[in-house]
């Protein structure tokens, strides 16, 4: 067994929901931005090295008091989990890539497909437990999550159903898998009553930090 040490942060005292929002920028990420201002939300962006013409959201983003979060430069599976070394340098190209735009060193990763992914074993077997311990031994801290809109089983997803898979959860600390894209239409209109709904529930609207309540999954490789 593995002992993370985390430092407790306030919010583990509180009901917190963090909106988390992968893959973008896209012309959705500025949509997503305007929801969240008007009902004066944080959200956490897992942010990828294939969109650079909507890097001026990622200002946006930290302008507005969220969060700019890594998720990979490339996220090509094949390249990223092909060894420890090839995920490390791809993580510090878009690490560089949000400092050069926002000035932000974020410590905040979501590998692709979460820790528990399968996917990885197929190009380097054994490698997520390597990387979940690696990533936190270089000062980083992954979030995966624990309630799933399932936006991502594919494009124009039912707004219903987002919503009734992204309300689902009832925990103190609720981490919602979200995705940006440009396909994301549905997700963009779940949106406001996914707020609504934990607004009317007593949850704040946070966003992700080192010291957040880290949300792990159990390690497939």
């Amino acid at each position: 067994m593995r002992t993370v040490k985390v430092k407790k942060d306030e919010s583990y005292d509180r009901k917190v929901v963090y909106l988390t929002f992968d893959d973008g920028p896209s012309e959705n990420t500025e949509k997503i931005l305007d929801i969240l201002k008007k009902y004066n939300a944080k959200g956490t962006f897992f942010v990828t090295g294939n969109n650079k013409k909507y890097n001026d959201s990622l200002k946006r983003i930290v302008k507005e008091g969220s969060a700019v979060a890594l998720h990979t430069y490339t996220h090509d599976y094949a390249k990223v989990y092909a060894s420890e070394e090839a995920y490390f340098d791809d993580l510090q190209k878009i690490f560089d890539m949000v400092k050069d735009v926002t000035g932000v060193e974020s410590k905040v990763i979501r590998f692709p497909g979460g820790s528990s992914n399968t996917v990885s074993k197929k190009y380097c077997p054994g490698l997520m437990t390597k990387l979940t311990k690696a990533v936190q031994e270089k000062g980083f801290q992954y979030f995966d999550w624990n309630c799933d809109s399932t936006d991502a089983s594919g494009n124009h997803v039912a707004v219903d159903k987002l919503v009734s898979n992204a309300t689902s959860s009832s925990a103190q600390h609720i981490n919602i898998l979200m995705h940006d894209t440009a396909a994301k239409d549905t997700t963009v209109k779940a949106l406001p009553k996914i707020i609504e709904h934990y607004k009317s529930q007593g949850y704040t609207f946070e966003a992700l930090t080192v010291d957040s309540y880290p949300v792990h999954h159990s390690v497939n490789n």
